[in-house]
């Protein structure tokens, strides 16, 4: 039987499971936070990653129109933050 580090096996384990979406969920409210500022986060209710697909959920409507101008930066920067094809689709309800 093969020998798997901690790491490994854990990584293994989140890349199988259907889990993973739940744990990137939860990383991305702090990502969020960071790469949007106070002031956005707080208008943003929900936040979901689901099959590389950003859901954000907002109801102030000037911030849904400035949030759909941002998608190809939104997009860069949670990739940038999270690994490289966490995000490949924004979108905005």
């Amino acid at each position: 039987m093969p020998e798997f580090s901690i790491n490994d096996a854990m990584k293994n384990f989140m890349q199988k499971s259907r889990l993973k979406n739940g744990v990137k969920t939860a990383a991305i409210e702090q990502v969020w936070l960071e790469i949007m500022g106070e002031v956005i986060a707080k208008y943003t209710s929900k936040l979901q990653i689901i099959n590389q697909k950003l859901f954000i959920t907002t109801t102030n409507g000037p911030l849904k129109s400035e949030l759909m101008f941002q998608k190809p930066l939104i997009i860069e920067r949670i990739n940038e933050k999270m690994g490289p094809g966490t995000v490949t689709e924004v979108v905005i309800n």
